[in-house]
């Protein structure tokens, strides 16, 4: 399940690409599969990039082609480990809301970007997260959990003011919405839930099947309603 859309990612052939907590890989293993780049992955939890490794050599190495390579490595958002101006395109997909210190985050992408390269930056919309937020106290109070709910103008204008030009956004995930506030509503009991159970299985094959009905749902209700907000931006 993918939340950047990689047609206005622009990837391209030679490119070096960075993501930015690639979790278990699905953004990393994704622009590998897509181009002959250079795919950078970069996560703090080690059992999670262990896990994208493992789906990466098992369904999507390609050893024959030397024209691409894929790398994964423990870091550290706030003090990355590359040199200035090194990535053509660096995604943060679901990340900032985890951190304290977002800002300095940002800096650090921006520190790591070629002139011109391209971010994307994915964060819960406000709204939905809202609604996540006055079910459930657990929801955010977990250790690693959500620890704010961010405006997306103010995002927005945090990133530019780094020095990144806006050219395009979206939502996305509006079929996940319902999921999360039964997570939230049924959270002490989530596991047991049926109604929750119920609607994962429907999530999975939506994922699966992508049938025309739930996919022109998904796109009618994603500008408003995506568990999602996408930017896409240049650096200037």
């Amino acid at each position: 399940m993918l939340t950047i859309d990689f047609d206005l990612f622009k990837l391209e052939n030679g490119d070096r690409i960075l993501d930015l907590g690639c979790g278990v890989g699905r953004h990393v293993i994704t622009s590998y599969t897509l181009k002959n780049i250079q795919a950078v992955g970069v996560d703090l939890c080690l059992d999670d990039l262990k896990t994208a490794r493992q789906r990466f050599e098992d369904e999507f190495f390609e050893p024959e082609n030397d024209k691409k390579s894929f790398g994964l490595t423990v870091g550290n958002a706030l003090l990355l480990p590359f040199t200035d101006n090194c990535f053509d395109k660096v995604i943060c997909s679901e990340v900032l809301e985890h951190i304290p210190d977002y800002q300095a985050v940002l800096k650090e992408i921006h520190r790591v970007l070629k002139p011109e390269g391209i971010f994307a930056a994915s964060v819960p919309r406000f709204f939905p997260e809202w609604i996540c937020w006055r079910l459930s106290k657990d929801y955010h109070s977990e250790e690693g959990g959500h620890i704010r709910i961010f405006n997306s103008a103010r995002l927005r204008q945090d990133i530019e003011k780094q020095g990144m030009v806006f050219y395009s956004g979206h939502g996305a995930h509006a079929l996940h919405v319902p999921y999360w506030w039964l997570q939230c509503i049924f959270w002490a009991n989530r596991e047991r839930s049926k109604i929750i159970k119920s609607y994962h299985r429907f999530l999975v094959w939506d994922l699966i099947k992508r049938p025309w009905i739930t996919k022109t749902l998904d796109n009618l209700m994603n500008p408003w309603m995506g568990k999602s907000i996408v930017m896409y931006f240049k650096k200037d």
